[in-house]
C-alpha cells in the first residue's frame, strides 16, 4: 500500500498531473482548431477594410451556381514592380473570395497562380501563352481581366485599386451560361474575324473578343433579313461596297426600334450607303482624306499619330496611361451640324487629329495634298473639338419615360473613320486594341461599373536627414541594447536581494 508521504506516491502524483496537463493541453488546442475551421471569426480593422470584400460582392457570391477557376499569371518575384505589387494586392483578395465560397458546394471560386515560364504543361492545358494577366475559367467559357483594370490611374500614377469590381464582373459575366454575342456584317467585303490576313484579317480581334467571353457569328442582311434577336452589339468592318436601301433601313429598325448596338468601321474613299441612319442618329461622315503637316502627327512608317482625346468610357484608359493611336488612311466624323436639337441624341467625338490636320477633298486626284481654303475641310473653332476634326464619334439616344427623373439610354452607335484600327497588323498597338475593346464593353454595357468602392492606394514616405539617419543608426545599435543590459542587471540584482 502506498503511503501519501512516501516519495513514490508523490513521484506518481506529480507525473500523473503531468499527464493530465498535457491531455487537457492537446484537448484545448483540438477544440480551438475545431472552432477555427468550422466556426471561424475573421475581422478587418483596416482603415479602409482592404481585406473584406463588399456587401454587394458576397451578395452575387451567395447565389453562384458554378464553380469559377480563377488562374493569376502573375509572380511575386517579378522585376518589374508594378506587377509584383499587384500580385501582392490579387493575393489578398482573392482569398476573400475562396474564404466567401468556402462553405458553398456548387458555387465554389478556387484561386491557383501560375508561373507560365516554370509551369510550361499547366499553361499550354489552359491555352494561356503570356504572364501578366488574371483568367477566369467557368466550364467552357473564359474572360481575361489584364492588369490595366486593376487599378484606376491619374497622369501615369495609380490612384486606387479596383481589383474587386473587376474581379466580380469577370465572375457574373464569365458564370453567366448565356454568352453575349457580337455579329459582323458580310456580303461587301467587310473584315472578317477568321481571316489571318495581316492586312484584311481580324482573327487577333477575334481571340480577344473569345477571351473576353464574347460569343462571334456572322450576318449577311440580304439573305437573313432580319438582325437577330440574340444580337448583342452588330459590327460593320470596312465595307467595300454600300449597303442597299433595305439593309440599311434593317440596320435602322435594329438601332431605332430595338435599342440595337452598332459600331461601323468606315475606310476613306468607299461609300457605305449607311447616310440615311447616320443622319438620323447626328453623325457626319465626310469624305475626305486627313493629311497634316505636323511632323509629331506621323511615325516613322508613315501612320497617324492620334493623342487628342475627350473623357468617356471608350478613350478613359488612353487618357489615363497616354497612350495614343495608330491609324492608316482616315476620314473625318464629327456631329452632323445640322441636327435636329432635342431629339434626346448624345453626339460626341472621342478621339481628334492635331489643330494642324485637314480633310482633303480632292484625294482622288493624283498631287501633292495642299490644304485649299473653302474646298478642304478644316476643324471649327466654335464647334468642339476646337480646330480638329473628329476621327471616332459615338452618338446614344437618351430619353426619358413616363416623367421618370432618371433618363433611359436606347440605343448607342461608334463610328470609326478608318478600317484597319484592329487589323492583325495594328491590333498590337495597345492604343488600338483598348479603344476598340473598350469600345465593345461600352455598346453591350459591359462597361457599367458596380457599386463596389475602389480601395485607395495607401503610400507612406519616411524623410530623414542625415543627422536624423545617424542618430536612428546609433539607437539601433547603442540605446536598445543598453536598455536590454540595464533590465539584465535590475532582474539580477533583485534576484541577490
Amino acid at each position: 500500500m502506498l503511503s501519501p508521504d512516501s516519495f513514490r506516491t508523490a513521484r506518481l502524483i506529480r507525473t500523473g498531473n503531468l499527464v493530465l496537463q498535457a491531455l487537457l493541453f492537446l484537448t484545448l488546442f483540438g477544440g480551438l482548431n475545431y472552432l477555427a475551421r468550422n466556426h471561424a471569426w475573421r475581422f478587418d480593422l483596416t482603415a479602409h477594410r482592404r481585406y473584406s470584400l463588399s456587401p454587394e460582392t458576397r451578395s452575387y457570391l451567395q447565389t453562384l451556381q458554378r464553380p469559377v477557376r480563377i488562374v493569376v499569371t502573375l509572380t511575386e518575384n517579378d522585376d518589374n514592380d508594378a506587377v509584383a505589387q499587384a500580385y501582392r494586392d490579387l493575393r489578398g483578395l482573392l482569398r476573400e473570395y475562396s474564404n466567401a465560397t468556402e462553405a458553398s458546394g456548387n458555387g465554389r471560386v478556387n484561386v491557383e497562380f501560375l508561373d507560365v515560364y516554370r509551369q510550361r504543361r499547366e499553361a499550354d492545358q489552359l491555352g494561356i501563352d503570356q504572364p501578366n494577366i488574371v483568367l477566369l475559367i467557368c466550364g467552357e467559357q473564359r474572360q481575361q481581366v489584364s492588369l490595366g483594370e486593376l487599378y484606376g490611374v491619374k497622369d501615369r500614377e495609380k490612384t486606387d485599386f479596383r481589383g474587386e469590381q473587376a474581379i466580380t464582373a469577370a465572375i457574373l459575366s464569365v458564370s453567366n451560361p448565356t454568352r453575349k454575342k457580337i455579329y459582323f456584317l458580310t456580303g461587301h467585303g467587310e473584315l472578317r474575324p477568321d481571316d489571318v490576313d495581316p492586312a484584311r484579317g481580324l482573327s487577333a480581334l477575334n481571340d480577344e473578343l473569345r477571351l473576353r467571353n464574347f460569343a462571334v457569328d456572322y450576318l449577311q442582311i440580304s439573305t437573313e433579313r432580319a438582325v437577330p434577336q440574340d444580337a448583342a452589339l452588330v459590327i460593320a468592318a470596312a465595307p467595300q461596297g454600300r449597303y442597299d436601301a433595305f439593309e440599311q433601313e434593317q440596320l435602322r429598325d435594329y438601332l431605332n426600334k430595338r435599342q440595337g448596338r452598332l459600331i461601323l468601321l468606315l475606310a476613306p474613299g468607299v461609300a457605305h450607303g449607311l447616310d440615311d441612319l447616320l443622319y438620323d442618329w447626328g453623325v457626319l461622315v465626310d469624305d475626305v482624306v486627313i493629311y497634316d503637316t505636323d511632323p509629331a502627327s506621323f511615325a516613322d512608317n508613315g501612320d497617324l499619330i492620334i493623342r487628342y482625346f475627350q473623357p468617356h468610357p471608350i478613350t478613359q484608359t488612353l487618357l489615363d496611361y497616354k497612350i495614343p493611336l495608330r491609324l492608316g488612311l482616315c476620314r473625318s466624323v464629327r456631329p452632323d451640324p445640322g441636327r435636329t436639337t432635342g431629339s434626346g441624341l448624345e453626339v460626341n467625338v472621342l478621339a481628334a487629329t492635331s489643330t494642324t490636320a485637314w480633310g482633303e477633298a480632292g484625294y482622288r486626284q493624283r498631287a501633292m495634298p495642299e490644304y485649299n481654303r473653302g474646298v478642304d475641310l478644316k476643324g471649327m473653332p466654335g464647334l468642339p473639338p476646337d480646330n480638329r476634326l473628329g476621327i471616332v464619334t459615338v452618338s446614344e439616344r437618351v430619353q426619358v419615360r413616363n416623367n421618370l427623373p432618371f433618363s433611359v439610354r436606347n440605343g448607342r452607335l461608334v463610328v470609326i473613320g478608318t478600317d484597319d484600327i484592329v487589323a492583325n497588323q495594328r491590333i498590337a498597338s495597345p492604343g488600338n486594341q483598348n479603344l476598340f475593346l473598350n469600345a465593345v464593353n461600352w455598346t453591350v454595357d459591359r462597361d457599367t461599373q458596380l457599386n463596389i468602392p475602389a480601395r485607395p492606394i495607401e503610400r507612406f514616405q519616411l524623410a530623414l536627414s542625415q543627422a536624423e539617419l545617424a542618430k536612428l543608426r546609433y539607437s539601433l545599435i547603442l540605446v536598445l541594447p543598453g536598455v536590454a543590459v540595464l533590465l539584465g542587471l535590475f532582474v539580477y540584482w533583485s534576484r541577490r536581494n
